[in-house]
Formats: structure tokens, C-alpha cells, sequence
């Protein structure tokens, strides 16, 4: 079954951001506030895990109609082991159950499912049904969904050295041939493009550990929305945003190629989407 199109506002919305200049090609996103979008109503914590997983619904929707190619979800990290069991368990539930519940939905839509992270730590159940998902959706070209669990930046690039060592001392690589391309490709990652855009969500100006490699030139965009309340209106002014932004990758401006589309145009959607 083919990605349900965008119709009415949202499909003009889409139209003019498509004409604005360039899509990210691969957006991470950190998806923080679930416990404070929840406090702030009087509901317990999961309340507000629950209600993020309708924003998941919707960010991959609207990614995969915008032709956005990467979309990593942070969605639990290695310091996440040390919230209280009770809510660890809830989340893993959580996790499992969004898992039976999506994954025929994603595999219509051609989604292609990854994980990346420490996935042995997860309950033996949860591994099962991700690695059952990710088989069925494997051979999906549309939008490819990365999820990051059990998933640290640290994590990443300590596991990326250790596996590395092990072939220096197996002969099979020689430490005057180690480079940044070769150490990347030990990474996780190995086989994703860097993301070109960052979102975080709930206000916080920090990366919490999350694709510390990676993230070198990535576009920061920080929104003053609990993720429970991001959905595509805020992901449209993320990549407006993004369409502003000169990208020099440590060139000077007469370097660059000038966007497709003016700065004036990418104010005037801004302002339009303020007003929904």
C-alpha cells in the first residue's frame, strides 16, 4: 500500500516547503518532555510515553510524505537504565506494544526499520519483536527509520574503538591506515548518512550523548515543545528553519552554492504556519 498523501492545508503546507529549498535528507530527532508533558496535566508519567508515541505516528508520516529519507528516533538511552525499574518496565512494555501495533502499518507504507544501540540489554521479548520487524521491513525502500536504544553517543564510539583494536591486533588493519572515514565505519551508523538536521524537543540546549560523532555538522533546532505535543505543524518550522540556514562545512560563503529558495520565502511560510 502506498504512503497516504498529505490533502487540504497540510498538503499545501508540504507543497511550499518543497519549493522552498532543500528537504533534510536525514533528521534525528530527540524526543524529550514526555514526564513533564504529563506532570503539567495531572496524569502519572506514562501517560505522557503514551502520547508520544501518537507523535512518532505522525513526525514518520509526514517525513516519509516529504520524501525525507533518515529519520532517527532517540528513543532510549544507556542513561535511561537508571530511571526507576517501575517506569523502565513500563517503557519496555510500551516499546513492545508500539512495536505489534505499528509494524504492519510501517511495512505498508514501505518503511524500512534499523536499530542502533546496546539492543542486547533490552528484555528478550522486545529484541524478538524488533529483530521479527526489522526482517519484515528490510527489503522497504521509503523512509528508513532508525530507532536508538539502549543507544548512547559514548557508547557508540567506545564500541566502534574496541572493535577496531581487535582487527589492529588481528592484523587485519594497520593503525597508520586509521582515519575518520575508517573509524566511521565501525560506527553504528556505518551504513546511515549524518544526519543533516537535529530537533530537540521541551526547550533543553544539550545533545544528551546522543550521535556525538555524527552531530558534527548536523543543523540544531530546539523547540519549546514537550514531544508530546511536536507534531508536523512543528516539524515544518524545524525544516523552514533548516531552509534558512547556510551550510559551510567550514567554508566561507562564496563557496556555497545559493539555496533554491530565497530567505523571504522560507519567512513568509514561518509566519504561516505560526498562524494555524
Amino acid at each position: 500500500m502506498p504512503l497516504e498523501k498529505a490533502t487540504g492545508q497540510d498538503k499545501k503546507l508540504q507543497d511550499r516547503l518543497l519549493q522552498a529549498g532543500e528537504i533534510p535528507q536525514h533528521i534525528a530527532i530527540i524526543m524529550d518532555g514526555n514526564g513533564r508533558w504529563a506532570k503539567r496535566r495531572g496524569m502519572p508519567r506514562i501517560a505522557g510515553h503514551h502520547e508520544g508515541v501518537n507523535s512518532v505516528r505522525d513526525i514518520v508520516e509526514a517525513c516519509g510524505q516529504l520524501g525525507v529519507k533518515y529519520l532517527t528516533l532517540y528513543a532510549f538511552s544507556t542513561e535511561n537504565w537508571n530511571r526507576p525499574k517501575h517506569e523502565v518496565s513500563l517503557l519496555m512494555r510500551l516499546l513492545l506494544r508500539a512495536l505489534r501495533d505499528e509494524r504492519d502499518r510501517l511495512h505498508q507504507n514501505e518503511v524500512q526499520l534499523k536499530a542502533i544501540g546496546d539492543i542486547a540489554k533490552l528484555p528478550q521479548d522486545v529484541q524478538d519483536e524488533l529483530l521479527d520487524a526489522i526482517k519484515l521491513m528490510e527489503d522497504n525502500r521509503g523512509l528508513t527509520l532508525v530507532l536508538a536504544l539502549s543507544y548512547s553517543g559514548r557508547w557508540d564510539i567506545t564500541n566502534a574503538i574496541r572493535r577496531m583494536a581487535e582487527d589492529v591486533r588481528l592484523g587485519i588493519v594497520k593503525p597508520a591506515s586509521v582515519t575518520e572515514d575508517l573509524l566511521a565505519s565501525y560506527l553504528s551508523t556505518k551504513d546511515i548518512p549524518d544526519p543533516d538536521l537535529l530537533v530537540r524537543t521541551s526547550g533543553e540546549l544539550r545533545i544528551s550523548n546522543f550521535l556525538l560523532w555524527q552531530l558534527a555538522y548536523s543543523e540544531l533546532f530546539i523547540s519549546d515543545e514537550y514531544w508530546p505535543s511536536f507534531r508536523r505543524k512543528q516539524l515544518y518550522s524545524a525544516i523552514a528553519e533548516f531552509q534558512k540556514r547556510e551550510r559551510r562545512f567550514g567554508k566561507v560563503s562564496e563557496q556555497i552554492r545559493k539555496r533554491q529558495g530565497s530567505l523571504e520565502y522560507v519567512e513568509r511560510f514561518l509566519k504561516s504556519v505560526s498562524k494555524l
